[in-house]
């Protein structure tokens, strides 16, 4: 695909959604938000709810107080836990045949990236039933006003609480797509870390790194905003100081709600300033291999930033001096070289591996294809990759 073409579209893209209606979510904060809900939904005369989560959630009892809360203030409620990670089309279908047989009047998302996909996926058919989520691949393809959806995020990492994203897998063909459209922004989100202080080590660091990713990616891209830096440079420099802290001890909630603002803050910055071809190949490895996305980005970012070259050596190194880790005298690619190394030791601290072993050989011709015309032309890079660029990099990423 042509530079040219792909700087063109993505300037194209950038004068639009300038003037596009952006949602923010009302946020309820702090320890022992969950409980304000109940209450907030009576307000908004939200009388009958589907819940979205899975039954991990369902097993730990995390939302035993605020169902309690809902049979308290009269609210009715169902139940659908059966979401899984990645979720596919046939697990949104089946929420949406709940939704409507129970009358419900909103959607409810409790739990990491995957449940709060699945309700914007059941969101998005309420809302265009005459259309299949494949219909609405892409960008701009909802367009219609979604019902009444709250995501109440049990992981600081994905950013769904206030991004536009909803990511869809088909099971029978491997393919994990987005739908992007601001009308699935949440209407309300909750950030409560009392939810995330027991969350295991193993997912405290990868949906942290998931964070970083967004935030990493947003920044160093050229469809970037005065604000879009900001939200990145603040979720950059709250990840740095507090990741590591939250993945050794896991019961500090200060760190964590400052973990949860990171996660919300990048996520923000990626819905306006967009991510990258970290995110296209680990959807690939999503859909292929069902690798947790954040472990994917994780792995992938070291290699995919080091691959840029010179292209991304400004905004990298900007990044390295935020986190305080450069020196006057250090060049701009020593700055990008350190920022990157911190990356990789991050990793090595938390126990994320290297290389992803599963690829195979035989799914990296389609996984190229499929990741480059994700990218190409709407994904604002700082280096336009060919197919063959991207082939050495799953290359990379398997060795």
């Amino acid at each position: 695909m042509n530079p040219l073409y792909c700087r063109t579209y993505q300037f194209a893209y950038k004068t639009v959604a300038h003037f596009l209606s952006w949602r923010h979510p009302l946020l309820l904060e702090g320890e022992n938000s969950l409980a304000e809900l109940p209450d907030l939904l009576h307000r908004q005369s939200i009388q009958n709810v589907l819940i979205v989560t899975d039954q991990g959630i369902s097993e730990l009892g995390l939302m035993d107080s605020l169902l309690e809360g809902f049979t308290n203030s009269g609210i009715q409620y169902t139940v659908y836990d059966k979401t899984l990670p990645n979720p596919t089309i046939d697990t949104i279908e089946d929420a949406l045949s709940l939704y409507k047989s129970s009358r419900c009047e909103g959607i409810i998302a409790f739990g990491g990236g995957s449940p709060i996909d699945c309700a914007k996926g059941v969101a998005a058919r309420v809302a265009q039933p005459g259309k299949t989520l494949a219909q609405m691949k892409g960008q701009l393809k909802v367009r219609k006003a979604i019902p009444p959806l709250v995501a109440i995020p049990t992981t600081a990492g994905t950013g769904s609480e206030t991004t536009i994203v909803a990511v869809v897998s088909n099971s029978e063909t491997h393919e994990k797509y987005a739908i992007n459209d601001p009308v699935l922004t949440p209407h309300f989100a909750v950030m409560d870390p009392l939810l995330i202080v027991n969350l295991p080590k193993h997912i405290t660091s990868t949906t942290g790194m998931d964070a970083l990713t967004h935030a990493v990616e947003a920044y160093i891209g050229r469809s970037n905003t005065p604000q879009t830096r900001q939200w990145s440079r603040e979720a950059v420099k709250l990840i740095f100081e507090n990741l590591y802290e939250t993945y050794q001890n896991g019961n500090n909630s200060k760190a964590r709600a400052k973990m949860q603002r990171a996660s919300f803050l990048a996520g923000r910055a990626f819905t306006r300033a967009y991510v990258g071809y970290i995110h296209a190949i680990a959807h690939t490895l999503g859909g292929f291999y069902n690798v947790p996305h954040g472990l994917a980005n994780a792995v992938i970012m070291p290699h995919v930033l080091e691959y840029y070259g010179d292209a991304a050596h400004k905004p990298l190194a900007e990044l390295a001096d935020l986190v305080g880790i450069t020196h006057l005298s250090d060049s701009e690619e020593v700055k990008c070289n350190k920022f990157i190394k911190a990356i990789k030791l991050m990793n090595e601290k938390m126990d994320i591996p290297e290389t992803i072993s599963s690829i195979e050989n035989k799914d990296i011709p389609i996984m190229v294809e499929r990741a480059y015309h994700e990218a190409n032309p709407l994904y604002p890079v700082p280096r336009i990759l060919n197919k063959k660029d991207l082939e050495t990099l799953y290359i990379l990423i398997k060795a």
